[in-house]
């Protein structure tokens, strides 16, 4: 018997009728952006990092052969820009001649090209940059906020603030942070807690309820700093507050003291911003571990991956609240059928030309197709390490 030898394919499939456009260009930059004042949570007073004095930002900006063009981003704080701009570089080529419309398959290829580092973390945040830029140009090039052409059900999402209550700033700096927030029409405040002293977290919470009144609603972030037995403790003694839910109350990978904790409580609770992929956040679900589920896009690889979870969490009736990156999240949040929060951060405001609408709680869809955001001249003058690949049109 004669046997062939087995002949590995060398490329994937000629692209059909049905391709129409491809990618001829993109371009990659690094941009370090400047903090206004150091920033510290739980995580800082118990010793386990420093004060933030920067964020990283990775953007890549694609242009087709027939002009459309696309912008995403990913981030880094403290650590990790670096890497997610060398990965990002290093698989850059993979993405040129590919059909923009094949984004599932182009965020496959991508993982697959670097696949030895592993299918979360730094790798799949270098790919996410890629991603939301993709999504960016396909709703432009159909005209529409990515919301709509997601399937939006809603044209406004609730809003919530967390950039005014760090742990850093004096109670009095807090109470005057919220009232301006409140002011400038967002619907709810967040502040940080896990300081080393219970007592201190307590006191600043009570001074904040009594300065907002009841009926604002009021969320506490812990940053993963309790253990167990101290979580239990805190988020009993914080049931009088009428929180709307405790964030990150333990480690979170700690997905059954996060549902042991879940059960006993009143209060929801929220996590998931440090997960960086899909699988990662399976678990809680597996375990009940939340009660507000809160992925953030450019963590775990992009909107691609997002969606994914998102119609996992609907499935599962969760409540979602998207970490960080309100540019991307409000239109993610808008597409989500329960009724979402999206989280408030003034720190990006120099890196784009456009602005987010907000009034009477909540954040609102621009008619602006894409995300709806061009770079600024700032974002290029911060910009660190760039790098170009294929042929502009």
């Amino acid at each position: 018997m004669v046997t062939t030898p087995y002949t590995p394919p060398t490329s994937a499939p000629t692209a059909g009728d049905a391709t129409l456009d491809r990618i001829a260009w993109l371009r990659l930059s690094s941009v370090t952006l400047p903090l206004a004042t150091p920033i510290s949570d739980a995580k800082v007073f118990t010793g386990r990092q420093q004060p933030m004095t920067e964020v990283a930002f990775l953007f890549a900006e694609i242009t087709t052969e027939q002009g459309h063009e696309g912008v995403g981003f990913s981030y880094s704080k403290r650590a990790g820009g670096p890497g997610q701009f060398a990965h990002a570089r290093e698989i850059a080529d993979q993405l040129i001649g590919e059909d923009p419309s094949d984004i599932g398959r182009i965020w496959a290829k991508l993982q697959w090209a670097g696949a030895s580092v592993g299918r979360s973390g730094l790798a799949t945040q270098a790919i996410a940059a890629y991603d939301v830029a993709l999504w960016d140009l396909k709703a432009k090039r159909a005209g529409l906020p990515l919301a709509k052409l997601l399937g939006a059900h809603r044209d406004s999402v609730l809003c919530y603030n967390t950039s005014g209550g760090f742990l850093h700033a004096p109670t009095e700096e807090v109470l005057a942070n919220a009232t301006a927030s409140l002011e400038s029409g967002i619907g709810g405040i967040k502040i940080k807690v896990g300081h080393p002293d219970g007592k201190f977290d307590l006191g600043r919470l009570a001074a904040v309820r009594e300065h907002i009144g009841d009926d604002v609603p009021l969320m506490v972030d812990a940053n993963q700093q309790w253990d167990r037995p101290t979580a239990q403790r805190m988020g009993r003694a914080m049931e009088e507050f009428g929180l709307v839910w405790i964030e990150e109350p333990l480690d979170a990978y700690d997905a059954q003291g996060h549902a042991a904790l879940a059960a006993s409580l009143d209060t929801p609770v929220a996590t998931g911003e440090m997960l960086a992929s899909v699988a990662e956040h399976v678990e809680l679900i597996r375990h009940n571990a939340a009660d507000v589920i809160q992925p953030d896009a450019p963590r775990i690889g992009g909107i691609t991956p997002f969606l994914k979870l998102a119609a996992l969490a609907e499935h599962h009736q969760l409540q979602l609240a998207p970490h960080f990156a309100m540019e991307i999240h409000l239109h993610l949040a808008a597409a989500y059928p329960l009724e979402p929060w999206v989280e408030h951060f003034d720190w990006l405001y120099p890196l784009f030309n456009e602005r987010l609408e907000i009034r009477e709680g909540r954040m609102r869809l621009s008619a602006r197709p894409g995300l709806g955001f061009t770079l600024s001249e700032q974002a290029r003058a911060w910009t660190v390490a760039e790098h170009e690949a294929g042929k502009r049109p």
